[in-house]
Order: structure tokens, then C-alpha cells, then sequence
């Protein structure tokens, strides 16, 4: 096994996207194991795991609408897991994302759509199981080969605040045709906008980290400044605090990537809780304007 490393060790069941592990070594994939199994990090998520092989290449995130026989791509996203920049650090459930990805080409979206995502709903009916929603599929792009990594039965988070922003067509009216079978009837439409969304966390996060600091600057931010609450509530007096380890995703769109990049980190540092920790190189391409 030692010259099949990296290997990737994942609790099987729900673990807020931080039950998975890297490992480089022996030893590591020995720890993580026994940290997911033994120590019940994630608790039941980690009663099984899965050890996968390590791929190697561009993660992307694509997502479909299905009323379980019409099946409709969405715009695909790439999403940032480790908490700190260069992908260095644990995992995280998503430290920042952007669409489109930057290397999306044509045959490359039809290819993920056709041999991916159409027959993944394809076999689900004909196994009686018709399967009614969204369904997002994470994929790594190995040598121009998307590969899977991951299914999920929902919107992916943070994608979907990059995602969604971009949908001109009501989102209730696809809702309706995907619950009443008619989803062939709605013509979706998509933004040619790209967006880009980076999230504040809390100090120690994907770890420990305190609760209960007010979230300050509200009224500094330009308008066209969307800001996502994930780990807020209110206090006695009615003010935003931090009540979780993702707290805020800051988001704006703009004419290409690099614009609404510039839009999100000329604002982020105006919104203020202690010990609030953004990653730096969301959808950082270099080369591109």
C-alpha cells in the first residue's frame, strides 16, 4: 500500500464535507482511520469508510435538474475544500467557489452530462428508483477525463451561492415542473455573468472555534455585494453573531472571473467578526483578467 499513496479515507455517511482525508503515508491513513472510527470524530457518518483512490487533476462541480426522466444541466461551479490557500490544510465543507469553471470547454460539459449525470438518472429509473430533484455530481477532470468522485442528493454548498445568482428563470417555476413531471416545459435561462463567492469562518474552523462574536460593517459593503449567512443567528438585541464554523459567504458576479473576484475581496475585509479567516486565492487564475 505504501507505493499506492496518496490514498483517500472518507467516513461514509454525513460529515459536513470534513470526513475526508488525504493521506500521503501509511501512518496518516492509520490515524485518520482511527480518528473517524475510534474516536467517532464524525460520529455515526464514520460506523464505515470508504478508501478510495487519490485522483489527481481539476475538480469540478456540475449539477442537474430531473424530474426523473427530463434531466437539465445548471452552470458547473469549482469549489475550494482545503481551509487554507494553496489547498494546504485540512478539509473543509467549502472554503469559496466559482462559475463557470475557467477550464470548461463545450465537449467537456457535454461529456460529463452524457456519460455521467444523464445515465446515473437513466439507471436510477430503471432500477425502479426514479429519482426527482437535484443531483450534483462531484468530478475530478484527470487528463481531460471527468471522473466521479462523490454524488449528492442536493445543491452543493457553498456552489450553489455562485450558482443559483446566475439563474434568470424563476427558480419556483422549476421547482413546479420537477414536483408535476413537466420539467420538459420550462425553458431555463442562465447569466453569462460569472460569480464568485469566498467564505468568512470562524478561527479554528474545520475544528474547535468560539460562538457568540457580533458580526460588524453591515453597512459598508458596495450594493451589488450579495452575503450568504450559513453560521449566524441573533442576538437578545437583534444583531448578527457567529454561531458556526462557516459563518458568511461574501459573493458578487461581474463580467468575467477576475471582476467579480475583484467586487468580493474589496469588500470582505469591511465585514468584521474576531478571528474571521477567508482563504485569499478563491478563483485566482493567473493570466486571466
Amino acid at each position: 500500500m505504501r507505493q499506492n499513496m496518496p490514498i483517500v479515507i472518507k467516513a461514509d455517511g454525513l460529515a459536513a464535507g470534513k470526513g475526508v482525508t488525504v493521506a500521503d503515508s501509511m501512518e496518516q491513513a492509520l490515524s485518520a482511520l482511527s480518528n473517524i472510527m475510534e474516536t467517532k470524530a464524525f460520529g455515526s457518518a464514520g460506523d464505515r469508510v470508504l478508501i478510495e483512490e487519490c485522483l489527481k487533476g481539476r475538480e469540478m462541480s456540475i449539477f442537474v435538474f430531473t424530474d426523473a426522466h427530463t434531466v437539465i444541466p445548471m452552470v458547473p461551479a469549482c469549489d475550494y475544500k482545503p481551509v487554507f490557500d494553496g489547498n494546504k490544510g485540512p478539509n473543509t465543507g467549502g472554503m469559496g467557489s466559482y462559475s463557470p469553471p475557467h477550464f470548461l470547454t463545450p465537449e467537456l460539459a457535454k461529456t460529463a452530462a452524457e456519460t455521467i449525470m444523464y445515465p446515473t438518472i437513466k439507471a436510477l429509473d430503471s432500477e425502479g428508483r426514479p429519482y426527482s430533484s437535484v443531483l450534483y455530481g462531484g468530478l475530478m477532470v484527470t487528463d481531460g477525463v471527468p471522473r466521479v468522485m462523490e454524488f449528492n442528493a442536493r445543491l452543493g454548498d457553498p456552489e450553489t451561492q455562485v450558482v443559483l445568482p446566475r439563474l434568470k428563470t424563476d427558480l419556483v417555476d422549476i421547482i413546479l415542473g420537477v414536483i408535476n413531471n413537466n420539467l420538459d416545459q420550462v425553458e431555463i435561462e442562465w447569466s453569462n455573468d460569472a460569480c464568485v463567492g469566498v467564505v468568512m469562518a470562524s478561527a479554528g474552523y474545520p475544528g474547535s472555534y468560539k460562538r457568540g462574536l457580533p458580526v460588524t460593517g453591515w453597512g459598508n459593503l458596495d450594493e451589488d455585494i450579495m452575503v450568504f449567512h450559513a453560521g449566524t443567528e441573533l442576538d437578545a438585541e437583534g444583531k448578527v453573531i457567529t454561531s458556526g464554523g462557516r459563518v458568511l459567504t461574501m459573493v458578487a458576479t461581474g463580467e468575467t472571473i477576475a471582476k467579480a473576484r475583484e467586487k468580493v475581496y474589496n469588500n470582505i475585509s469591511r465585514l468584521h467578526f474576531d478571528g474571521c479567516h477567508y482563504r485569499k486565492d478563491i478563483a485566482e487564475i493567473k493570466g486571466r483578467k
